[in-house]
């Protein structure tokens, strides 16, 4: 269904019953490893709601609140253009990266390459098996890179899942080449400390070097040992990159204590996550900066030297964020946009009960010069439509709509959809347009919604979870400079220079 000249943005009390009470408690009081962030390997199982949760989702269907089941709806600026649903993989779908005319797209069970030359009609090329949370994903030249974070019995695509307390499990990075987009190649994979939970390429002429993001480290765990207060740093020789290694693993959040010096979380900051690592990294190497998601902190921090980053800055936010997500500066590199990952990404944290600031995302002004520049907070943004009790939705992807002069972005939120939103003024952000489908279910929380929502080369692409690509074109006055931007290739946590 589309809507026209209808804001939707409801008001009713989704979620303030006793029992989303009771959900509001167990996200501000739970420590952060009884419900570590993002699905885990397997697909995730529906959790039940109570029954007077259930009838006020089907309640607020039938009385048009919120789409019915599987609904479209969207903003009369929005255009669905095309919908691709899984095929061969039965897994959670997650990131996506693009190149000319493809788009390629990360599944738990392995990747897809689209042909998006005509993106009314997207069209597969080719599907890869290879299994391994989160199969994030990203491309640089005839490379394609892959993260594993979840212990398999081996490096090889037809691993099995292996307890991470095994010295033999593996987990890290994996290479392939795609020349041949019809027929990938494996060809290197490198171990990484805690394995890869997301990571960050940093091409470099002959080189490329990679981020890698993970966290969660246990004395259990014989390749994943506490503190973990850092990231790992590959580098991949382009013409031999099965000379892939790791070349660096520099300390972000140096301390005296066995815990390092990063957010110590609960009991200190109840309902923050307790920093052992980063969860997302995203550089801008036109400015040699990058600005980390880590938990309970965000950072920005010197690329100048790639292979040893320097931390300039680091924040906090103990009253709002649970969980420090993903970072996208704006292109005058003068903002950060922080999301918070209120639950895990598997609660249904966009209700009143919630509230507009927790789930949300935080903008930050980047002020001074050289190593003395600060972040300093402006103001939350989270989508003004309440979503119901059995629909997973919070902050996650999203990417700058190029349009001088503007900092425009769109951002996935789960079954919350896909939000456009302008924040040229940090401290008033404003939505301008969204797309978004009714709940999967309304008798249980069944995770789904869209994963990343990017703007490549004139239209929006999201990577559904549950439902698969989408495509979506925007018509509006405020986006469509945009349009006359072309990239060769988009990585969004490598941010081009838009306009160089």
């Amino acid at each position: 269904m589309t809507l026209l000249n209808d804001p939707r943005t409801r008001r009713r009390r989704l979620g303030v019953a006793a029992a989303a009470a009771g959900l509001l408690a167990a996200l501000l009081t739970a420590a952060p490893a009884a419900a570590t962030p993002d699905p885990g390997d397997a697909p995730a199982a529906a959790e039940g709601v109570s029954k007077s949760e259930a009838a006020e989702a089907e309640a607020a269907i039938e009385s048009g609140e919120i789409p019915g089941q599987d609904e479209i709806v969207h903003s009369d600026n929005i255009e669905h253009l095309a919908n691709v649903p899984k095929e061969a993989f039965t897994g959670l779908n997650s990131d996506l990266a693009f190149q000319g005319k493809y788009a390629f797209a990360g599944n738990y069970d392995g990747f897809r390459i689209f042909d998006i030359s005509n993106p009314k009609a997207p069209k597969t090329v080719s599907q890869v098996l290879c299994p391994g949370s989160q199969n994030d994903i990203s491309v640089s030249g005839n490379l394609l890179f892959l993260s594993t974070d979840s212990s398999r019995s081996d490096n090889s695509c037809s691993s099995t899942t292996q307890p991470a307390t095994e010295k033999s499990s593996w987990e890290g990075m994996k290479v392939f080449d795609i020349s041949d987009k019809a027929n990938p190649k494996y060809v290197a994979a490198v171990e990484t400390s805690c394995g890869s939970h997301t990571h960050t390429l940093v091409p470099e002429g002959k080189n490329v070097y990679i981020y890698v993001s993970s966290y969660s480290p246990s004395a259990t765990f014989p390749d994943c040992q506490p503190p973990h207060d850092g990231i790992s740093v590959i580098k991949v020789p382009r013409n031999a990159p099965e000379k892939a290694a790791i070349v660096n693993f520099p300390v972000l959040f140096p301390g005296d204590g066995p815990d390092g010096g990063g957010n110590p979380g609960a009991p200190t900051n109840p309902g923050v996550s307790k920093t052992t690592g980063c969860h997302d990294i995203t550089v801008l190497p036109s400015k040699d900066l990058a600005a980390g998601a880590c938990m309970g902190d965000g950072i920005l921090f010197s690329i100048k030297d790639p292979e040893h980053p320097k931390v300039i800055d680091q924040v906090q936010d103990n009253v709002n964020f649970a969980f420090w997500h993903s970072a996208t500066f704006n292109q005058t590199a003068d903002k950060v946009v922080f999301t918070d990952e209120l639950g895990g990404g598997s609660g249904a944290t966009c209700n009143a009960a919630i509230g507009p600031n927790r789930g949300a995302d935080g903008i930050y002004d980047i002020v001074g010069k050289g190593d003395d520049r600060k972040l300093v907070f402006r103001s939350y943004y989270k989508i003004p439509r309440y979503q119901a009790d059995t629909e997973n939705c919070v902050a996650h992807n999203g990417s700058i709509i190029p349009v001088k002069g503007k900092d425009l972005m769109v951002q996935a939120w789960y079954q919350g959809g896909v939000s456009v939103w302008d924040f040229t003024d940090s401290s008033n952000p404003k939505e301008i347009a969204y797309f978004e489908r009714g709940p999967l279910t309304t008798d249980a929380i069944t995770i789904g919604g869209s994963w990343s929502a990017y703007y490549y080369n004139g239209y929006i692409y999201s990577n559904d979870i549950a439902k698969g690509f989408d495509v979506l074109k925007i018509s509006d006055r405020r986006t469509d400079p945009a349009k006359r931007v072309r990239l060769g290739e988009l990585n969004v946590q490598t941010q081009p220079d838009y306009f160089d």
